[in-house]
Protein backbone atom coordinates (compact mmCIF):
# COMPACT_ATOMS: atom_id res chain seq x y z
CA UNK A 1 0.00 0.00 0.00
CA UNK A 2 1.27 3.26 -0.83
CA UNK A 3 2.23 5.82 2.10
CA UNK A 4 0.29 8.85 2.60
CA UNK A 5 2.66 12.17 2.32
CA UNK A 6 1.79 14.58 4.71
CA UNK A 7 3.55 17.98 5.18
CA UNK A 8 3.14 19.14 8.81
CA UNK A 9 3.91 22.76 8.74
CA UNK A 10 5.32 24.91 12.00
CA UNK A 11 6.10 28.75 12.15
CA UNK A 12 7.40 28.96 15.32
CA UNK A 13 8.58 27.33 18.72
CA UNK A 14 5.14 26.39 20.10
CA UNK A 15 3.69 25.04 16.57
CA UNK A 16 7.09 22.76 16.56
CA UNK A 17 6.24 21.65 19.89
CA UNK A 18 2.70 21.17 18.82
CA UNK A 19 3.63 19.21 15.50
CA UNK A 20 5.89 16.82 17.81
CA UNK A 21 2.65 15.00 18.86
CA UNK A 22 1.77 14.52 15.43
CA UNK A 23 5.73 13.24 14.89
CA UNK A 24 5.64 10.94 17.79
CA UNK A 25 2.57 8.97 17.05
CA UNK A 26 3.49 8.63 12.77
CA UNK A 27 6.57 7.37 14.33
CA UNK A 28 4.99 5.06 17.16
CA UNK A 29 1.63 3.97 15.20
CA UNK A 30 1.64 5.07 11.42
CA UNK A 31 4.98 4.83 10.63
CA UNK A 32 3.68 2.21 7.87
CA UNK A 33 1.09 4.52 6.46
CA UNK A 34 2.14 7.61 6.46
CA UNK A 35 5.38 9.82 5.01
CA UNK A 36 5.37 12.53 7.12
CA UNK A 37 8.02 15.81 5.76
CA UNK A 38 8.10 18.55 8.07
CA UNK A 39 8.31 22.30 6.82
CA UNK A 40 9.39 25.29 9.29
CA UNK A 41 8.48 28.59 7.83
CA UNK A 42 10.97 30.54 9.84
CA UNK A 43 8.86 32.77 10.38
CA UNK A 44 9.84 33.51 14.08
CA UNK A 45 13.52 33.51 14.59
CA UNK A 46 14.39 31.46 18.12
CA UNK A 47 18.22 31.42 18.66
CA UNK A 48 17.05 28.38 20.88
CA UNK A 49 16.11 26.62 18.44
CA UNK A 50 19.27 24.65 18.35
CA UNK A 51 20.33 20.45 18.41
CA UNK A 52 20.36 20.98 22.18
CA UNK A 53 16.60 22.32 21.88
CA UNK A 54 15.44 19.47 19.58
CA UNK A 55 17.60 16.45 20.97
CA UNK A 56 16.20 17.61 24.60
CA UNK A 57 12.86 17.41 24.04
CA UNK A 58 13.14 14.17 21.30
CA UNK A 59 11.24 16.21 18.44
CA UNK A 60 11.76 15.70 15.00
CA UNK A 61 14.21 17.86 13.28
CA UNK A 62 12.52 19.74 10.10
CA UNK A 63 13.12 18.75 6.45
CA UNK A 64 13.02 22.26 4.92
CA UNK A 65 13.26 25.65 6.69
CA UNK A 66 12.11 28.41 4.62
CA UNK A 67 13.58 30.82 6.82
CA UNK A 68 11.35 33.72 6.02
CA UNK A 69 11.98 36.07 9.66
CA UNK A 70 10.90 38.21 10.80
CA UNK A 71 8.77 41.34 9.44
CA UNK A 72 5.29 43.39 8.92
CA UNK A 73 2.13 40.82 8.53
CA UNK A 74 1.69 41.10 4.63
CA UNK A 75 5.01 40.72 3.59
CA UNK A 76 5.55 37.90 6.13
CA UNK A 77 2.21 36.11 5.01
CA UNK A 78 3.41 36.44 0.97
CA UNK A 79 6.84 35.52 1.49
CA UNK A 80 5.89 32.30 3.23
CA UNK A 81 3.05 31.62 0.94
CA UNK A 82 5.60 32.12 -1.83
CA UNK A 83 8.27 29.76 -0.78
CA UNK A 84 5.85 26.98 0.58
CA UNK A 85 3.94 26.86 -2.76
CA UNK A 86 7.54 25.59 -4.45
CA UNK A 87 7.95 23.28 -1.26
CA UNK A 88 4.09 21.93 -1.91
CA UNK A 89 4.27 21.56 -5.71
CA UNK A 90 8.11 19.98 -5.63
CA UNK A 91 6.31 17.47 -2.80
CA UNK A 92 2.73 16.71 -3.59
CA UNK A 93 1.52 15.89 -0.74
CA UNK A 94 -1.79 14.14 -0.30
CA UNK A 95 -2.61 16.84 2.81
CA UNK A 96 -0.78 20.36 4.52
CA UNK A 97 -1.30 19.89 8.13
CA UNK A 98 -1.34 23.92 9.69
CA UNK A 99 -2.02 24.06 13.30
CA UNK A 100 -3.51 27.15 15.02
CA UNK A 101 -3.73 30.93 13.85
CA UNK A 102 -0.06 32.11 13.02
CA UNK A 103 0.68 33.98 10.07
CA UNK A 104 2.47 30.09 9.11
CA UNK A 105 -1.04 28.99 9.63
CA UNK A 106 -2.90 31.51 7.22
CA UNK A 107 0.16 31.63 4.59
CA UNK A 108 0.09 27.90 3.94
CA UNK A 109 -3.56 27.50 4.41
CA UNK A 110 -4.01 29.56 1.12
CA UNK A 111 -1.23 28.62 -0.95
CA UNK A 112 -1.98 24.64 -0.67
CA UNK A 113 -6.16 25.56 -1.03
CA UNK A 114 -5.38 28.19 -4.15
CA UNK A 115 -3.62 24.77 -5.52
CA UNK A 116 -5.73 22.65 -5.32
CA UNK A 117 -4.04 20.63 -2.00
CA UNK A 118 -5.89 19.56 0.70
CA UNK A 119 -5.18 21.29 4.08
CA UNK A 120 -5.81 19.59 7.78
CA UNK A 121 -6.08 22.48 10.49
CA UNK A 122 -5.58 21.35 13.60
CA UNK A 123 -7.32 23.35 16.37
CA UNK A 124 -9.65 24.52 14.27
CA UNK A 125 -12.90 26.57 15.41
CA UNK A 126 -11.01 28.62 18.24
CA UNK A 127 -12.83 31.65 18.27
CA UNK A 128 -12.26 35.41 20.80
CA UNK A 129 -14.91 37.00 18.57
CA UNK A 130 -12.29 39.82 18.43
CA UNK A 131 -11.39 40.43 14.88
CA UNK A 132 -8.63 43.27 15.95
CA UNK A 133 -6.40 40.34 16.68
CA UNK A 134 -4.69 39.16 13.63
CA UNK A 135 -4.67 35.79 15.00
CA UNK A 136 -8.59 35.64 14.43
CA UNK A 137 -8.36 36.44 11.10
CA UNK A 138 -5.81 33.87 10.74
CA UNK A 139 -7.76 31.29 12.13
CA UNK A 140 -11.33 32.14 10.37
CA UNK A 141 -9.65 32.45 7.15
CA UNK A 142 -7.64 29.02 7.53
CA UNK A 143 -10.70 27.20 8.83
CA UNK A 144 -12.38 28.60 5.84
CA UNK A 145 -9.98 27.33 3.49
CA UNK A 146 -9.57 23.61 5.08
CA UNK A 147 -10.72 20.53 4.18
CA UNK A 148 -10.58 18.55 7.59
CA UNK A 149 -11.31 20.42 10.14
CA UNK A 150 -10.10 19.29 14.01
CA UNK A 151 -11.59 20.86 16.64
CA UNK A 152 -10.10 20.47 20.25
CA UNK A 153 -12.88 21.25 22.56
CA UNK A 154 -17.15 20.96 22.24
CA UNK A 155 -17.05 25.24 21.89
CA UNK A 156 -14.52 25.37 19.00
CA UNK A 157 -16.87 22.24 17.56
CA UNK A 158 -20.23 24.68 18.12
CA UNK A 159 -17.91 27.73 16.42
CA UNK A 160 -17.39 25.93 13.15
CA UNK A 161 -21.33 25.06 13.35
CA UNK A 162 -22.18 28.57 13.31
CA UNK A 163 -20.14 29.22 10.58
CA UNK A 164 -22.12 26.99 8.41
CA UNK A 165 -19.79 23.76 8.63
CA UNK A 166 -22.17 20.86 8.57
CA UNK A 167 -21.18 17.34 10.86
CA UNK A 168 -23.25 15.43 8.65
CA UNK A 169 -21.02 15.47 5.63
CA UNK A 170 -19.62 12.68 3.86
CA UNK A 171 -17.09 11.81 1.70
CA UNK A 172 -15.83 12.37 -0.37
CA UNK A 173 -14.41 15.54 1.38
CA UNK A 174 -13.21 18.93 -0.20
CA UNK A 175 -12.76 22.54 0.30
CA UNK A 176 -16.74 22.67 -0.25
CA UNK A 177 -17.55 19.64 1.59
CA UNK A 178 -15.26 19.93 4.69
CA UNK A 179 -14.95 17.16 7.46
CA UNK A 180 -15.30 18.19 10.91
CA UNK A 181 -14.49 16.37 13.63
CA UNK A 182 -13.95 16.59 17.82
CA UNK A 183 -10.61 15.14 18.78
CA UNK A 184 -9.58 16.59 22.25
CA UNK A 185 -6.40 18.55 22.52
CA UNK A 186 -2.83 17.68 21.29
CA UNK A 187 -1.19 20.03 23.83
CA UNK A 188 -2.85 17.62 26.19
CA UNK A 189 -0.79 14.93 24.81
CA UNK A 190 1.99 16.71 24.95
CA UNK A 191 1.62 18.01 28.13
CA UNK A 192 1.69 14.52 30.00
CA UNK A 193 4.60 13.69 27.75
CA UNK A 194 6.51 16.38 28.81
CA UNK A 195 5.22 16.80 32.14
CA UNK A 196 7.32 12.98 32.45
CA UNK A 197 10.23 14.18 30.09
CA UNK A 198 10.54 17.23 32.76
CA UNK A 199 10.82 15.35 35.66
CA UNK A 200 13.37 13.22 34.51
CA UNK A 201 15.09 15.71 32.77
CA UNK A 202 14.90 18.93 35.10
CA UNK A 203 15.00 17.60 38.73
CA UNK A 204 17.15 20.42 39.87
CA UNK A 205 16.20 23.15 38.20
CA UNK A 206 13.29 24.79 40.92
CA UNK A 207 16.08 23.73 43.79
CA UNK A 208 18.34 25.81 41.90
CA UNK A 209 15.98 28.59 41.87
CA UNK A 210 15.38 28.07 45.40
CA UNK A 211 11.54 27.79 44.60
CA UNK A 212 9.25 25.35 46.48
CA UNK A 213 5.84 23.30 45.27
CA UNK A 214 2.76 25.73 45.78
CA UNK A 215 4.53 28.23 47.20
CA UNK A 216 5.20 30.39 44.09
CA UNK A 217 2.99 32.42 41.49
CA UNK A 218 3.73 32.10 37.72
CA UNK A 219 3.86 34.81 35.53
CA UNK A 220 4.52 35.16 32.00
CA UNK A 221 3.58 38.40 29.99
CA UNK A 222 4.24 39.17 26.36
CA UNK A 223 1.15 40.43 24.24
CA UNK A 224 1.56 43.73 22.44
CA UNK A 225 -1.60 45.12 23.97
CA UNK A 226 0.30 44.82 27.13
CA UNK A 227 3.49 45.81 26.53
CA UNK A 228 2.73 48.71 23.77
CA UNK A 229 0.37 50.28 25.72
CA UNK A 230 1.97 52.16 28.96
CA UNK A 231 -1.03 52.42 30.92
CA UNK A 232 -2.01 48.33 30.99
CA UNK A 233 1.57 47.63 31.29
CA UNK A 234 2.09 50.14 34.34
CA UNK A 235 -1.30 48.78 35.77
CA UNK A 236 -0.43 45.40 35.58
CA UNK A 237 3.41 45.12 37.33
CA UNK A 238 2.34 47.99 40.19
CA UNK A 239 -0.39 45.11 41.16
CA UNK A 240 1.65 42.14 40.80
CA UNK A 241 4.21 44.13 43.37
CA UNK A 242 1.24 45.16 45.81
CA UNK A 243 -0.19 41.30 45.67
CA UNK A 244 3.47 39.82 46.11
CA UNK A 245 3.75 42.02 49.02
CA UNK A 246 0.65 41.71 50.81
CA UNK A 247 0.50 38.18 50.39
CA UNK A 248 4.97 37.36 51.40
CA UNK A 249 4.06 35.35 47.84
CA UNK A 250 7.10 34.93 45.76
CA UNK A 251 6.65 35.55 41.73
CA UNK A 252 8.35 33.71 38.92
CA UNK A 253 8.35 36.15 36.03
CA UNK A 254 9.90 34.61 33.00
CA UNK A 255 9.67 37.62 30.64
CA UNK A 256 9.64 37.90 27.21
CA UNK A 257 12.57 40.40 25.82
CA UNK A 258 9.98 42.90 24.69
CA UNK A 259 8.23 42.91 27.95
CA UNK A 260 12.22 43.49 29.29
CA UNK A 261 12.57 46.30 26.72
CA UNK A 262 9.39 48.14 27.55
CA UNK A 263 9.64 48.18 31.22
CA UNK A 264 13.37 49.29 30.84
CA UNK A 265 12.67 51.64 28.21
CA UNK A 266 9.55 53.26 29.61
CA UNK A 267 9.01 52.88 32.87
CA UNK A 268 13.22 52.46 34.44
CA UNK A 269 11.38 52.99 37.95
CA UNK A 270 8.79 50.14 37.73
CA UNK A 271 11.39 47.87 36.28
CA UNK A 272 13.59 48.93 39.03
CA UNK A 273 10.95 48.34 41.71
CA UNK A 274 9.92 44.86 40.28
CA UNK A 275 13.84 43.66 39.85
CA UNK A 276 14.83 45.43 43.38
CA UNK A 277 11.54 43.50 45.36
CA UNK A 278 13.56 40.20 46.86
CA UNK A 279 9.50 38.25 46.09
CA UNK A 280 9.88 39.06 42.53
CA UNK A 281 11.82 36.58 39.96
CA UNK A 282 12.26 38.38 36.84
CA UNK A 283 14.60 35.51 35.09
CA UNK A 284 15.41 35.34 31.22
CA UNK A 285 12.72 33.05 29.07
CA UNK A 286 13.08 29.43 30.08
CA UNK A 287 13.12 26.07 28.27
CA UNK A 288 9.77 24.47 27.33
CA UNK A 289 10.42 22.14 30.16
CA UNK A 290 11.13 24.35 32.67
CA UNK A 291 8.18 26.19 31.45
CA UNK A 292 6.22 22.74 32.29
CA UNK A 293 7.82 22.35 35.43
CA UNK A 294 6.75 25.74 35.97
CA UNK A 295 3.61 25.66 35.58
CA UNK A 296 3.13 22.11 37.12
CA UNK A 297 4.71 23.28 40.58
CA UNK A 298 3.03 26.79 40.66
CA UNK A 299 0.69 27.74 43.19
CA UNK A 300 -1.44 30.38 40.71
CA UNK A 301 -0.45 31.38 37.08
CA UNK A 302 -0.78 35.22 35.98
CA UNK A 303 -0.84 35.10 31.81
CA UNK A 304 -1.67 36.91 28.99
CA UNK A 305 -0.64 33.65 26.94
CA UNK A 306 -3.51 31.40 25.40
CA UNK A 307 -1.54 28.10 25.90
CA UNK A 308 -0.58 28.92 29.01
CA UNK A 309 -3.86 29.30 30.36
CA UNK A 310 -4.76 26.09 28.63
CA UNK A 311 -1.89 23.96 30.57
CA UNK A 312 -2.75 25.98 33.67
CA UNK A 313 -5.87 24.00 33.34
CA UNK A 314 -4.11 20.43 32.75
CA UNK A 315 -2.08 20.57 35.62
CA UNK A 316 -4.97 21.87 37.70
CA UNK A 317 -3.63 25.27 38.52
CA UNK A 318 -6.33 28.32 38.67
CA UNK A 319 -5.30 31.08 36.22
CA UNK A 320 -5.87 34.85 35.66
CA UNK A 321 -5.76 36.38 32.01
CA UNK A 322 -4.75 39.39 31.55
CA UNK A 323 -7.29 40.07 28.28
CA UNK A 324 -10.53 41.38 27.71
CA UNK A 325 -11.31 37.91 26.16
CA UNK A 326 -10.29 34.31 25.66
CA UNK A 327 -10.21 31.55 23.09
CA UNK A 328 -10.52 29.22 25.76
CA UNK A 329 -14.36 30.24 27.39
CA UNK A 330 -15.04 26.68 28.91
CA UNK A 331 -12.03 27.63 31.27
CA UNK A 332 -13.96 30.98 32.30
CA UNK A 333 -17.35 29.35 32.28
CA UNK A 334 -15.53 26.57 34.60
CA UNK A 335 -14.14 29.14 37.23
CA UNK A 336 -10.91 27.81 36.50
CA UNK A 337 -9.78 30.98 34.62
CA UNK A 338 -10.62 34.48 35.67
CA UNK A 339 -10.44 37.49 32.86
CA UNK A 340 -9.02 40.25 34.38
CA UNK A 341 -7.69 42.30 31.31
CA UNK A 342 -5.71 44.98 33.01
CA UNK A 343 -7.66 46.44 35.73
CA UNK A 344 -5.91 46.11 39.43
CA UNK A 345 -9.37 45.42 41.17
CA UNK A 346 -10.29 42.69 39.26
CA UNK A 347 -6.61 41.22 39.08
CA UNK A 348 -7.11 41.89 43.02
CA UNK A 349 -10.69 40.19 42.89
CA UNK A 350 -9.39 37.27 41.00
CA UNK A 351 -6.23 36.65 43.54
CA UNK A 352 -8.57 36.59 46.07
CA UNK A 353 -11.30 34.19 44.77
CA UNK A 354 -8.67 31.70 43.92
CA UNK A 355 -6.76 32.14 47.14
CA UNK A 356 -10.20 31.28 49.33
CA UNK A 357 -11.18 29.15 46.97
CA UNK A 358 -8.89 26.62 45.89
CA UNK A 359 -9.72 23.60 47.90
CA UNK A 360 -13.44 23.64 46.17
CA UNK A 361 -12.15 24.59 41.72
CA UNK A 362 -12.79 21.44 39.60
CA UNK A 363 -10.56 20.39 36.74
CA UNK A 364 -12.86 18.48 33.89
CA UNK A 365 -10.88 16.67 30.76
CA UNK A 366 -12.24 19.38 28.66
CA UNK A 367 -9.42 18.50 26.28
CA UNK A 368 -9.75 15.11 25.57
CA UNK A 369 -8.27 11.74 27.01
CA UNK A 370 -3.91 12.59 25.73
CA UNK A 371 -4.89 10.56 22.89
CA UNK A 372 -5.70 13.46 20.43
CA UNK A 373 -2.75 12.89 17.91
CA UNK A 374 -3.85 9.14 17.36
CA UNK A 375 -7.45 10.17 17.06
CA UNK A 376 -6.28 12.93 14.50
CA UNK A 377 -3.91 10.33 12.64
CA UNK A 378 -6.68 7.35 12.31
CA UNK A 379 -9.06 10.18 10.03
CA UNK A 380 -6.28 11.72 8.32
CA UNK A 381 -5.94 7.66 7.09
CA UNK A 382 -9.44 7.34 6.55
CA UNK A 383 -10.26 10.34 4.80
CA UNK A 384 -7.47 10.35 2.21
CA UNK A 385 -7.64 6.76 1.34
CA UNK A 386 -10.97 6.55 0.38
Amino acid sequence: MKKLTVLNIVGARPQIIKASAISRAIASQFADEINEIVVHTGQHYDRELSEVFFDELEIRKPDHNLQVGSGRHGRQTGLIMERIEEVILNEKPDCVIIYGDTNSTLAAALAAAKQHYPVVHIEAGMRSFNKTMPEELNRITADHASTVLFASTNTAFKNLMTEGFRPENVAPYDINNPRIFLTGDIMYDNSLFYADLADRKKQDFLGRMGLAEDQFVLVTIHREVNTDDLGRLTAIFNTLIDLADKNKMVMVMPLHPRTIIALRNKVPELYGRLTGNNLIRVIPPVSFLEMILLEKKARMVITDSGGVQKESHFFSKPCIVLRKETEWVELVKNGTVKLADADPGRITEAWEYFEHNKELLQYPGFYGDGRAAITILKEITEVFRS
